[in-house]
């Protein structure tokens, strides 16, 4: 008779649940999954190291076809009761969007029905008596709303697999369904909001194979609004359509294919022959897919909405990382709510994304402003109107070439103490602004640039060459160019996944394009060591985190008309007037209010053009001017994204407290701890800056006394007064002598480095250990490894036996 109280969680997953699932019909290789990770676990940064988090982990997933779960169960071992693992299983299975929800501890099931609406949400079932996977498939549709035999056949189709191990992560697996779910359910207008890098482009690519295998839709079109994106999704994911795609050009249409690929620009024109979309039946298409659908399609009176409105019949879906809600525009007024939300910070929190770390630079002009002195003239010769000239002037109005040149100078040694090579988008005001900073940056790396000169490149909309170098820039195989600046052609739709540097020296005042170009950085490249990025703020741009709008949903404003072309795109706003760029030409137009008045003269009457291009704001652009740093300081962000407003040590005392609820609390925990690394990774999943409060107390202070002095306001020991502590005790004479020196040795390791850096066998390999022979030999000095480890323990002991 087997002693269950006796067996660890795993023995009772392998000997009751596992066999207890398999016996009611599920098949163990397609639909039961055991151990699933579906996170990737958050990446921490400390300096230039990082670590991973812990993974999100469920004991078993199942499956009614592969990426359709159905339910989830937490298992438990027997010294638990059966109802001990339902919350966590409830919190996975609310991420996961799963229905049923179990938990075990070997002897039966708590069964958790979310579409139950009778009371019996929770039952007991017995260990024989697991639901079979028809009954939960029932369940599902219920959840779902999945009600008729075509519904049911749509909702179940196969996802597309290609043969190697890429399948979709699970927030995709999320969208994709609720999205095919819907349109069984007769859902016409969908739009789906995923952060820049989250794959959405992949996770269109199953949509549309699912439906198209289905049968549901025959004929699908997909939009986009640049020839890079059309380009990168017919190599990429979609080229699994072969030949039943095609790509729209020149405004040539052939009728014979299934899935076409097409930019808005070629469909639609300014005159009736030009409006190629027209040359299509109102119903040929049943399914068009609009990618960074906040731009082209999200004005109602736009040319390029006038194709979505020709093909009503038709499903549209909606695909952007940053939904368009102003006053102007609207996604959510034509699409409805977002059918699935995958946010900047869920992405980060998961490790899919790449967090960031802020630096603000303050400039003495930016901050105070800047005053022509009496008689002070521009370049020209000409005099400089006396005003107070500010941040929002710089660049725009006002040009101070030392502004210029100190910016390029701050970048040049950030880049110079990281990495001279680290791919580095410089978001600038405009095209000259971007032009001047090139060269600004070139003086300043005057012998990167004498090796290759596209070290730097402007990339901008009407520079050819720099437009050219594009693909090299977001390329990881390709080293140049490495520094890129630009103004609004990198906003959008670039695929950097090794950019590692984000510069921001414009006004930005929309929180859309705000995202968009903190998304510029936030893909994970592993394989080229692009783990984090970091972001220069010369403008306070970063203000923008703190705004709650920037993590949360778009906040939605009934649309106005507006007559302008909205194949341009918007760069500033201001009261008056609208600068904005035509993408086709690189030109940026300034429209500006009619001065036409309503006949009693009381108001503009809300009428848009185009200002004369001679008309244009002229700038001026003095020199001579005293430019300097007033004050460069990393910003930190607590645990849910948001700028921490008090200081380090008490933002740090607050969560440290709330943890641990007194100092014999935490010695307890620290002492019953195994290895300290768990403490700092449980810390830092709480929100501490383990590293940035080192430096802002003392390197050489050990994690413990860290926190005994933040939180618990005790006098601090450095790490070599510890170490020196223990040497006056003779603690090591029961040792031999060679057990001694490598016990003298990690003493000087934990002087050096901390106590997470003595705690890992590894440390026998490197210097001085390697010395004493063997990681074999070494542990045998000790007895063998339990004793060797016992005596790290031991030590650890004594290090800390002042503060006990």
């Amino acid at each position: 008779m087997i002693d269950k109280k006796s067996l660890s969680e795993r023995d009772i997953c392998t000997k009751f649940i596992t066999p207890a699932v398999e016996k009611s019909g599920w098949n163990t290789h397609t639909q039961l999954l055991e151990e699933v990770s579906f996170t990737d676990g958050k990446i921490y940064v400390r300096g230039k190291l990082t670590a991973r988090g812990n993974k999100k982990r469920a004991d078993y997933i199942l499956y009614y076809k592969p990426n359709i779960p159905i339910a989830i169960i937490e298992a438990k071992d027997n010294k638990h009761s059966v109802r001990a693992g339902i919350q966590q299983a409830l919190d996975y299975a609310q991420i996961l969007d799963i229905p049923c929800v179990f938990s075990s501890n070997g002897d039966g099931f708590l069964f958790h029905d979310r579409t139950a609406t009778d009371g019996n949400i929770e039952t007991e079932i017995g260990i024989d008596d697991f639901p079979t996977p028809e009954q939960l498939w029932e369940k599902y549709k219920k959840y779902k709303g999945i009600s008729t035999p075509t519904a049911e056949k749509i909702s179940s189709q196969d996802y597309y697999f290609d043969g190697t191990s890429r399948k979709p992560r699970y927030y995709q697996q999320i969208a994709v369904n609720r999205t095919v779910e819907a349109i069984a359910n007769g859902q016409n207008r969908i739009i789906l909001v995923m952060a820049t890098g989250t794959g959405k482009t992949y996770t269109a690519f199953q949509i549309i194979h699912r439906l198209w295998k289905s049968g549901a839709k025959k004929r699908i079109l997909f939009l986009a609004d640049r020839n890079a994106l059309i380009d990168q999704t017919r190599r990429g994911d979609f080229k699994h359509f072969k030949d039943k795609m095609t790509v729209v050009k020149h405004r040539m249409i052939d009728k014979s294919y299934e899935i076409y690929l097409a930019l808005y620009q070629g469909l639609s024109g300014t005159d009736e022959d030009a409006n190629v979309y027209k040359q299509f039946s109102p119903n040929f298409f049943d399914l068009i897919v609009i990618d960074e659908c906040h731009r082209g399609s999200a004005k109602e009176d736009s040319s390029w909405r006038e194709i979505l409105s020709y093909f009503k019949n038709a499903t549209h879906i909606g695909l952007t990382a940053t939904p368009k809600e102003t006053k102007e525009t609207s996604n959510t007024e034509y699409f409805g709510d977002p059918i699935y939300t995958y946010s900047l910070k869920q992405g980060i929190d998961d490790g899919f994304l790449a967090p960031y770390r802020v630096v603000r630079i303050g400039l003495n002009v930016d901050a105070e402003g800047w005053r022509p002195d009496r008689g002070k003239t521009d370049k020209e010769g000409n005099a400089i109107e006396d005003r107070i000239y500010n941040r929002k002037d710089f660049d725009r109005n006002l040009v101070i070439e030392e502004r210029t040149e100190l910016v390029a100078k701050k970048l040049t040694e950030f880049l110079k103490g990281y990495d001279r090579f680290a791919k580095t988008i410089v978001f600038c005001v405009d095209i000259d602004h971007a032009e001047r900073m090139r060269t600004a940056l070139a003086k300043q790396n005057a012998d990167l640039v004498a090796d290759n000169y596209k070290y730097i490149m402007q990339i901008t909309g009407d520079n050819d060459e720099g437009k050219r170098e594009l693909d090299n820039f977001i390329n990881p195989e390709e080293k140049y160019p490495v520094i890129a600046t630009t103004s609004e052609l990198m906003t959008t739709g670039v695929d950097a996944q090794t950019c590692k540097v984000i510069v921001l020296d414009a006004n930005i005042n929309s929180m859309t394009k705000f995202k968009q170009i903190i998304g510029r950085g936030t893909r994970i490249n592993e394989e080229f060591g692009k783990l984090f990025f970091t972001i220069l703020d010369f403008r306070n741009a970063t203000d923008l985190f703190a705004d709650k709008d920037f993590d949360g949903d778009p906040i939605r404003v009934k649309p106005v008309s507006q007559e302008e072309d909205l194949s341009l795109v918007v760069i500033e706003e201001e009261e008056n007037t609208i600068k904005v760029l035509d993408e086709a030409t690189g030109e940026e137009i300034v429209f500006e209010k009619a001065k036409i008045r309503y006949p009693d003269g009381s108001k503009l009457n809300g009428n848009w053009v185009a200002r004369e291009p001679d008309a244009k704001r002229e700038k001026i652009y003095v020199n001579g001017v005293d430019v300097s740093v007033l004050v460069s300081r990393e910003m930190y962000f607590d645990q849910h994204g948001k700028p921490i407003t008090t200081s380090l040590k008490d933002h740090t005392k607050e969560i440290i407290k709330e943890k641990f609820g007194s100092l014999d609390a935490f010695l307890n925990k620290w002492n019953a701890t195994d290895r300290k690394e768990a403490i700092i990774t449980e810390l830092q999943e709480q929100g501490v800056m383990v590293e940035a409060l080192y430096e802002s107390v003392d390197k050489q202070v050990d994690l413990f006394d860290l926190i005994c002095h933040v939180a618990f306001d005790q006098p601090p020991m450095t790490r070599k007064e510890r170490a020196n502590n223990v040497r006056k005790r003779n603690y090591f004479t029961k040792y031999s002598e060679q057990a001694k020196k490598v016990l003298e040795a990690l003493l000087d390791k934990y002087a050096d480095e901390g106590i997470s850096n003595i705690e890992s066998i590894e440390v026998l390999r490197v210097n001085p250990f390697d010395e004493f022979g063997s990681p074999t030999e070494i542990i045998h000095e000790f007895g063998n490894k339990e004793k060797y480890l016992q005596a790290v323990k031991e030590l650890e002991k004594e290090l800390y036996k002042v503060a006990e």
